[in-house]
This record gives C-alpha cells, sequence and structure tokens, in this order.
C-alpha cells in the first residue's frame, strides 16, 4: 500500500502533457527518487530514424563528466606487455585462452568487454555469447585498440555507450538520483550533445523527436529538446 501511495504521488507530480526544461525535469526526477536505494537516472531520446537502414544507424561511446555512479567491470583480451598494460590501468579480468574459456563456461565477469586487434580471431568466436549482451568489442566504439590502457580507464571514469534500438530510441543511464542537480544536468547534456553530433547522413527532418529523464522507481519527464534540433 505504501509504495503504491509512493508510485501515484510520484505520478502526480509530472503533467505528462508538459515539456519541461532540463533544470526542472532533473528537479522532479530527483524529487520523486524515493525508493530506499539509490536510484539510477536514464535518459531515453526518440529519434527521428529507422536503424534498420545501414544509413541510419546511431551508436557510439561518451564520457559523462560525472560519471554514471556504478563501478564498472571491464575485461580485457590481450597478451603479454598489453595483458600488463591493462591490469595496471585497472582491469578487472584479463586473459586469453583462459577468458575465451571461462566466457564459453558462462563465467562474464565484466560490464565492458575490451580487445587488442590480434585477439579478434579468439574473441570472434565468442560473438554468440557476446553479442546479445552488448559485450562484443567494436573498433568504432574504440573497445578493439591497442590502447587498452586508455580504453580501460576511459571505460572505469564513466564512459557510456549509447545505441539507437529497432524503434529509434536511445537509452542510457546519465547519473544517480543522489547526485547534484547541475551535476545530473551535465551528463544529460553530454549525452545529447554526442548523439546530436552523431546524426546520420540518412536522417531526415527532425531528429531528436522527443526526451525524456527518469528514475528507476519514478515516472518519465519530457525533457525539452528544441536546443539539439538547430
Amino acid at each position: 500500500m505504501a509504495k503504491n501511495k509512493r508510485i501515484n504521488a510520484a505520478r502526480a507530480a509530472v503533467n505528462p502533457a508538459e515539456t519541461y526544461s532540463l533544470e526542472e525535469a532533473v528537479k522532479l526526477v530527483k524529487d520523486n527518487a524515493t525508493a530506499k536505494f539509490d536510484e539510477t537516472v536514464e535518459l531515453a531520446i526518440n529519434l527521428g530514424i529507422d536503424p534498420r537502414h545501414a544509413d541510419q544507424m546511431v551508436r557510439g561511446m561518451v564520457s559523462l563528466p560525472h560519471g554514471t555512479g556504478k563501478t564498472m567491470r571491464v575485461g580485457v583480451f590481450a597478451r603479454g606487455p598489453k595483458a600488463e598494460e591493462a591490469k595496471a590501468a585497472g582491469a578487472d579480468v584479463v586473459g586469453a585462452e583462459d577468458l575465451a574459456e571461462a566466457v564459453q563456461e558462462g563465467k562474464i565477469d565484466f560490464d565492458r568487454c575490451i580487445a587488442t586487434p590480434d585477439m579478434m580471431g579468439l574473441v570472434g568466436r565468442l560473438g554468440k555469447i557476446l553479442g546479445p549482451r552488448g559485450l562484443m568489442p567494436n573498433p568504432r566504439l574504440g573497445t578493439v585498440t591497442m590502447n587498452v590502457g586508455d580504453a580501460v580507464k576511459a571505460a572505469k571514469s564513466g564512459q557510456v555507450e549509447y545505441r539507437a534500438e529497432k524503434s529509434g530510441i536511445v537509452h542510457a543511464a546519465v547519473g544517480k538520483a543522489s547526485f547534484e542537480p547541475t551535476k545530473l544536468a551535465e551528463n544529460v547534456n553530454a549525452l545529447m550533445g554526442a548523439v546530436q553530433k552523431a546524426r546520420p547522413s540518412g536522417a531526415k527532418g527532425t531528429y531528436m523527436k522527443k526526451a525524456a529523464l527518469s528514475s528507476t522507481m519514478g515516472p518519465g519527464v519530457a525533457v525539452d529538446v528544441s536546443g539539439f534540433n538547430g
């Protein structure tokens, strides 16, 4: 009963027909994040694209200025000096055939997977396992690289991946409800700016249609995106 009362109160505080400024949206999301844990704040952006067409794909990485508030576990496929570089940079799991064997057994103890180019023959055989989980290393995302130390540090410091789903919607975490309002707003601006810069050549008309900010247990709050469609 108390849970339903809390949810209803949160919904009543947000006008679903209204679009709010980013500052107002952040305040509403924080005010309505009343769960007993530190709720994750997510941004959803509805894009005017059809990802089924190759020239309308939107995908990339962006480093949020204040991180996500989540501890990112990083796995690295590398050998020799590059394996040592990855460990020194703070990678949680580093290996080659031994790591591939662990993944095949279902032991996936990482949230981001990085590999040196020479390891992709081995990693490619794990595509059916890593792919559906969004963990397959990709050169375009900077996760297939010889600069494994930099890649590990970027992942650990708050770099997030964004990718448009089949419906043309991008979802990504932008922080925690406990973050200061200015830090949440700066993270949102960083993500929206990155998505705007990633506008594909095939996108026609209005690119950013709508956006909504929400916490894990809170209602979505529509955010004004007009400034990103110039």
